[in-house]
């Protein structure tokens, strides 16, 4: 009984680091259009507790995409520099619109594990009271 808890707990994790990644693409697709901004990312590790693994996931901490600003020519923009450039945002809406479709299906996938492992108790207490 034991793993089929642990797997609702797997799933329960895994749904937690997609939710957190989808915020992140709102996030960014929000700011797609705000100059000098960095696309947030998150990665995934395998949850460790006391050095030994417990299965599930981890998200790391919020990383900036290290890729360079572009350069935009637009002398009235208010922070253009003497030759009337400045750095956009290097936010690629086709990524994430990609990053939030595979963040949520991701997530329904971790949902169905969920009931599926919910749906497996409770026939498991069925059969115990029969």
């Amino acid at each position: 009984m034991t793993d089929r808890l642990s797997a609702s707990q797997i799933a329960v994790t895994g749904m937690k680091a997609q939710s957190v990644r989808l915020r992140h693409v709102a996030e960014n697709i929000a700011n797609a259009d705000t100059p000098g901004y960095r696309r947030k990312l998150v990665s995934f590790h395998e949850a460790v507790d006391f050095g030994g693994k417990v299965g599930g996931v981890r998200t790391s901490g919020t990383r900036h995409d290290a890729r360079a600003l572009p350069l935009n020519f637009d002398p009235a923009h208010p922070m253009a520099d003497e030759s009337g450039y400045y750095r956009g945002s290097n936010v690629d809406l086709v990524v994430e619109i990609a990053d939030s479709r595979e963040a949520s299906r991701s997530y329904e996938a971790n949902l169905r594990v969920f009931e599926q492992a919910r749906q497996m108790n409770s026939s498991l207490l069925d059969l115990i009271r029969r």
